[in-house]
């Protein structure tokens, strides 16, 4: 009986297994054609050239920057970042310090570092 039902669990979970194993195919080229593809961030800094300005446009684009080991154009987005607002999270103080220090102005990073520790602690909310 024991036998039986070893072979039986057997070919159950090897039944599972070969049905794990068909792949399917799906044609993407006729979706291609009909969907154009937006590259976000070229858009941004065309809308920045414009002459739009607001906080959430500068750290969208410093932090694509950041991520894209862009620390020159980083920099730049941070400093009219700041130029706009100093009511930000941490994160940003660091960024752009770690810029400005890529780009050789590390007075300017220190003088930033000293001024996030002496900004007042408070309690940093974690995007869920």
């Amino acid at each position: 009986m024991q036998r039986e039902l070893a072979i039986l669990v057997l070919l159950i979970v090897f039944s599972f297994r070969a049905a794990a194993q068909n792949e399917t195919y799906y044609r993407t080229d006729k979706v291609g054609e009909k969907y154009a593809y937006v590259d976000v961030i070229k858009t941004y800094e065309k809308v920045a050239a414009k002459g739009y300005r607001s906080v959430d446009l500068f750290q969208k684009l410093g932090n694509s920057s950041y991520s894209n080991c862009e620390l020159e154009k980083a920099a730049e987005w941070y400093s009219k970042l700041f130029s706009l607002t100093t009511d930000l999270e941490p994160v940003y103080y660091y960024r752009y310090a770690e810029s400005l220090r890529f780009i050789c102005e590390n007075a300017k990073a220190d003088a930033l570092i000293e001024k996030l520790k002496r900004k007042p602690k408070t309690t940093i909310k974690k995007k869920v």
